[in-house]
C-alpha cells in the first residue's frame, strides 16, 4: 500500500550547524525551531555550565554526548510502520487537494511557534541567573587590586581589597617607624597597578672630618649612604668599604675628604692634597722630616683643615740652671708689755733657696725668651716674727715734762725718729746707743720705737743722768 496518502513532515527549523555561534554559546544543541529574534546584550560576559540539568519537552528528542552536541536523529513512524503492525488496506490515491495543503502548512506553522514560545520560557530563567552571577563577578573583580609591594628592596606582587596605603601595610604585617621612608605616603589611596616601596631606616654613626653625628639612612650601601647626605668622597678615607651592606641595626663610618694643606719648612712652600687624620702626617706625605726639638705651628696631633697653613718650628737650644732666692714671710704678734706702737723682731727671717732650670732655644734661628722647665727648692725660707706693742704708752714723767724735747730732737737728729749715726752706733730722735735704750725698757733698737715712746724714754734717762748724755745739744733743752 502506498504511504502518499500520508502527508510527509519536514524538519523544523534551519538545519544544525555545530559550527554556528549559537551553539558555541549555549553549549548545548536543541531541537531546530523557526528562527526567532532574540535580543543579546554581548557586553555583559555570560558564564555558561553545562552542568546543569536542564528540563526539555521530551516531544522533541534530542541526543547528548558529554558536553558536545550530535546530530540528531527524526523517530517519527507512522502506525504501519512499527513492528508486527498490519499493513494497511490499499486505497485509491487521493487527489491533491489545495486546501488541505494550506491547512497543513498552517499547522506547522502553529507547531513551530508553540515550541519556539516553550524554549524561550525555558531559556529565559536562565538567562536572568546567569547575568546576575556576570554582574556579582564583575563587582567582585572590580575591587581587587594588583599592587607591587616593596619592603626593603624585596618586591612581590600582590592581591588586596585594601582602600590606602596605610590598610595595606597593616593587611601585610609591615611595621613603619619613625625614621622608616613610606611612598607613597601612608594614606594614600590604591588603584590596581600601583606601586608601594616601604624603606627602613639604619642608624649611621658618621664622622666627617673630626665632626661626630648620628644620622639615619635608607641607604643598603656605604655609597648610597654618602649619596644621601652629599658627602664628597672623590679621593676620600673610608673605614668601610663603599660596597658594604647597611643592616638594620646600622654602622659606624668614619670619613675623611681630601683637603687642601700648604706646609711651610726651611723656607719653602709646599702644598699637598691629603686626607690625612694628623698634622704630622702631612708633614710626612709633604716630605719633611722632623728632627730632634722640632715642632709644628699647631699641634702635631690634631686634624688638619682643608686650606690650612702649617709652618715647620726648626728649634735649638740648651738648658740652664740658675739658682734663685725664696722670699721670707712676716708673722705679727702682739705683745701687751710692750707700748702701743712698738714692734720688736723676736725672730728675723732667712731667704730661701731654689734651683730652676731654663729652657734656652732658638726657633727658625731667632732666639726665644727662656723659659722655666723646672724648680727645685734647696732651702726653705724661715719666717720673720715680729712683736707688736698693744701697752698704753705713757706721756709724763715727772721733772722733765717742761723741758724743750723738740728742740733736742731737731739738734741730735734733724726730728728725724729713724735716724742713725754714720757709725751704726747711735740711734732715733735723740741718738740712743742700744744698751742704754735697752735699760731704760726700751726693746729692739731705739730708731725703730714709735716717736712718743722715744720722747718718754729720754725723759727717763734725763731724770737719771740730767743733759750729760747730750752733751753738745744737752743744753737746747732749756732753751
Amino acid at each position: 500500500m502506498s504511504n502518499s496518502q500520508y502527508q510527509t513532515y519536514e524538519p523544523y527549523g534551519a538545519a544544525y550547524d555545530p559550527h554556528s555561534a549559537e551553539t558555541l554559546a549555549y553549549g548545548v544543541q536543541t531541537a531546530p525551531t523557526p528562527p526567532m529574534p532574540v535580543a543579546y546584550d554581548d557586553t555583559v560576559p555570560v558564564a555558561y555550565d553545562d552542568t546543569v540539568p536542564v528540563a526539555y519537552d521530551d516531544t522533541v528528542p534530542v541526543v547528548y554526548e558529554g558536553a558536545v552536541p550530535v546530530a540528531y536523529e527524526d523517530t517519527y513512524r507512522p502506525a504501519y510502520d512499527l513492528p508486527g503492525a498490519p499493513a494497511p488496506a490499499a486505497a485509491p490515491e487521493p487527489a491533491p487537494r489545495a486546501g488541505a495543503s494550506r491547512r497543513a502548512a498552517r499547522r506547522r506553522k502553529m507547531r513551530g511557534a508553540e515550541r519556539a514560545d516553550s524554549t524561550m520560557r525555558r531559556l529565559l530563567p536562565q538567562a536572568l541567573v546567569v547575568a546576575f552571577l556576570a554582574g556579582g563577578t564583575t563587582a567582585f573583580v572590580a575591587k581587587d587590586k594588583a599592587i607591587e609591594l616593596n619592603v626593603d628592596g624585596k618586591p612581590r606582587t600582590l592581591h588586596t581589597f585594601a582602600d590606602d596605603v596605610t590598610e595595606l601595610l597593616a593587611e601585610e604585617g609591615v611595621d613603619v617607624g619613625a625614621h622608616d621612608v613610606v611612598a607613597p605616603a601612608p594614606g594614600t589611596a590604591l588603584s590596581s597597578g600601583d606601586e608601594i616601596a616601604v624603606h627602613y631606616g639604619r642608624p649611621l654613626r658618621l664622622t666627617i672630618d673630626g665632626q661626630r653625628r648620628e644620622v639615619w639612612t635608607t641607604a643598603h650601601t656605604v655609597e648610597g649612604a654618602l649619596k644621601q647626605f652629599g658627602v664628597r668622597a672623590e679621593g676620600a678615607y673610608l673605614s668601610a668599604a663603599r660596597s658594604q651592606r647597611i643592616g638594620r641595626e646600622g654602622l659606624a663610618l668614619d670619613v675623611r675628604t681630601e683637603r687642601a694643606v700648604t706646609v711651610m719648612a726651611d723656607g719653602r712652600s709646599r702644598t699637598v692634597r691629603t686626607n690625612a687624620a694628623t698634622v704630622r702626617e702631612v708633614i710626612e706625605e709633604a716630605g719633611i722630616t722632623l728632627r730632634g726639638q722640632d715642632t709644628t705651628s699647631v699641634a702635631p696631633g690634631s686634624f688638619p683643615r682643608d686650606g690650612q697653613t702649617v709652618t715647620v718650628l726648626r728649634i735649638t737650644g740648651t738648658k740652664e740652671v740658675r739658682e734663685e732666692t725664696i722670699p721670707f714671710r712676716v708673722e705679727r704678734r702682739e705683745d701687751a708689755s710692750l707700748f702701743k706702737g712698738t714692734e720688736v723682731v723676736e725672730q728675723a727671717g732667712r731667704e730661701g733657696v731654689r734651683q730652676v732650670t731654663y729652657s734656652l732655644r732658638t726657633v727658625n734661628g731667632v732666639r726665644q725668651k727662656p723659659r722655666r722647665i723646672r724648680t727645685e727648692v734647696v732651702r726653705e725660707p724661715r719666717a720673720q716674727v715680729v712683736k707688736v706693742g698693744t701697752k698704753p704708752l705713757p706721756t709724763s714723767v715727772q721733772g722733765a715734762d717742761g723741758l724743750n724735747w723738740q728742740g733736742l730732737a731737731a739738734c741730735e737728729s734733724g726730728g728725724r725718729p729713724s735716724a742713725v749715726d754714720p757709725s751704726g752706733t747711735y740711734g732715733g730722735l735723740y741718738q740712743f746707743d742700744t744698751r742704754t735704750w735697752q735699760s731704760l725698757g726700751g726693746s729692739g733698737r731705739p730708731q725703730d720705737a714709735p716717736a712718743a715712746e722715744q720722747t718718754f724714754r729720754a725723759k727717763k734717762l734725763y731724770v737719771r743722768r740730767g743733759a750729760s748724755p747730750w752733751p753738745h745739744c744737752g743744753r737746747r733743752l732749756h732753751g
